[in-house]
């Protein structure tokens, strides 16, 4: 009776960790990460070296560049040139100072989508990275350079419905702040003294316990870590299938740069389950050995282990009376 209470209570466990961990840690990486524009910006800036970005803003801002331009001025070796000067440009210090502040207009734009206020797709402004763009070719003597316009360019990073859906997910998760976090470790705490406390009788019974509930609630924490990482990977094939074709490198690269914390944690978190889990069985087991094993009857008929001198018998020369 009491083994299946047992298994009944560490499959409780698992099944909640397994549901506490993701949504604890998705709740944390929104108030910490999402919510914080000086984090969310500092997530984005390493992009501006990505070379799939740089050739993305490249083409984008070329692209912009030559539809105000008469098409025959720009052809082959000039268009060519342009281009070349623009993807150098993606090099340098301004553009990455342009494309932090690109980044912080576009943390405005997803917090209003979150916060249920704008109601529109989701698009980070590229204007900042154009005037730069701009500038440097008028500085590096490109022809025609003075001549691009600078207007709202952008890139679709949620579109409105995707940004409604994630709205009414993000709002417990916003709500719960670092909490859930805290409370998932309370109660993966609180099962092992209560398993230690129900254990078997005596000091050793309830160590035995404790250290076979550790080991379920280690295992909980990796299943929990793995669900988290199926839940981002489903997350990101959603959110890109809505954004269109043109935009989708460049959202599955602010995706992916934006998870990337969460997907750290999900790695140490199933790490430290599976460490946790497999010592405190092996403890268990060990000292499970220990406790099973018999001991051994001392000479005379009494118990306890045996010792030197109770091996080597009663010592010459002595009795049980007093040596006359």
């Amino acid at each position: 009776m009491r083994t299946n209470i047992s298994a009944a209570l560490s499959a409780v466990v698992l099944v909640l960790l397994a549901v506490l961990v993701p949504l604890s840690a998705l709740s944390a990486w929104v108030d910490l990460e999402i919510d914080n524009p000086d984090r969310y910006v500092a997530a984005m800036e390493p992009l501006a070296s990505d070379p799939g970005v740089q050739d993305t803003m490249s083409t984008l801002i070329t692209d912009e560049a030559t539809k105000q331009i008469d098409p025959g001025l720009l052809q082959g070796a000039s268009l060519d040139f342009l281009h070349g000067a623009v993807q150098s440009f993606t090099t340098t210090d301004a553009f990455r100072s342009a494309w932090v502040a690109a980044n912080r207009s576009a943390h405005e734009a997803v917090t209003a989508a979150l916060n249920g206020e704008s109601g529109k797709d989701v698009r980070m402004d590229l204007a900042p990275v154009m005037q730069q763009a701009k500038q440097n070719l008028v500085d590096s003597g490109v022809p025609f350079a003075d001549e691009f316009p600078v207007r709202r360019t952008d890139i679709t990073l949620l579109t409105a419905d995707r940004a409604d859906q994630l709205r009414q997910t993000f709002r417990p998760l916003r709500a719960g702040g670092i909490w859930p976090a805290v409370g998932t470790l309370v109660f993966a705490g609180a099962a092992v003294l209560l398993a230690a406390a129900r254990g078997g009788p005596g000091r050793r019974g309830s160590a035995l316990t404790a250290l076979a509930a550790t080991a379920v609630v280690g295992l909980g924490f990796a299943i929990g870590a793995l669900v988290l990482r199926g839940a981002i990977a489903v997350a990101r094939n959603r959110v890109l299938a809505g954004v269109p074709g043109s935009d989708r490198d460049g959202a599955a690269a602010v995706y992916d740069a934006l998870t990337s914390s969460l997907l750290t944690a999900v790695w140490i978190v199933l790490a430290a389950g599976l460490a946790v889990a497999l010592c405190a069985l092996v403890a268990r087991m060990w000292a499970g050995r220990r406790s099973a094993r018999p001991e051994t009857a001392a000479p005379g008929g009494g118990s306890g282990p045996l010792t030197p001198l109770t091996a080597r018998g009663p010592v010459p020369g002595n009795s049980s009376g007093h040596d006359r």
